[in-house]
């Protein structure tokens, strides 16, 4: 009975920091027309906000391995800047359904969206807006 409640008790004790973590942690992005890994995000908690970076592309032998955003907005930090290592998901705030009052950008055609992020089956959905316009993507967890 002892080995019964002790086993329950380890499971416990190992499975909730999975749940307690959130959005932090490492995300594969995954390409919405190829369905091939894109990238890998870090999302990371200052103050209060969360914020993703770039820490790792999955590219081709004829791509460049550490691309420019050329196509940022001009009066973006962002603008021509590596996009390994750069900040996509910036000012996240917890709300009652996920995060959001953020924004997220995408460096390959240098749109800068209003963002919802949630957690679903373990999976972190990740919604861009444009006016009414949205696109959701799913990322799955990395380690």
């Amino acid at each position: 009975m002892h080995k019964s409640l002790s086993v329950l008790v380890l499971f416990f004790v190992g499975v909730i920091p999975i749940f307690a973590q959130g959005i932090t942690g490492r995300w594969k992005t995954i390409d919405d027309e190829t369905h091939e890994a894109k990238s890998i995000v870090e999302i990371t908690e200052r103050n209060g906000k969360f914020y993703g970076k770039i820490i790792k592309l999955f590219r081709s032998a004829d791509e460049d391995p550490n691309p420019l955003c050329i196509d940022c907005p001009v009066d973006d930090i962002r603008y021509n800047k590596k996009v390994l290592g750069m900040e996509i998901i910036q000012n996240m705030s917890l709300e009652e359904n996920g995060y959001g009052g953020g924004t997220i950008l995408d460096p390959k055609v240098g749109k800068i969206y209003r963002c919802k992020l949630w957690i679903e089956e373990n999976d972190l959905k990740v919604r861009g807006y444009w006016g009414p316009f949205y696109r959701t993507q799913t990322w799955h967890r990395s380690e």
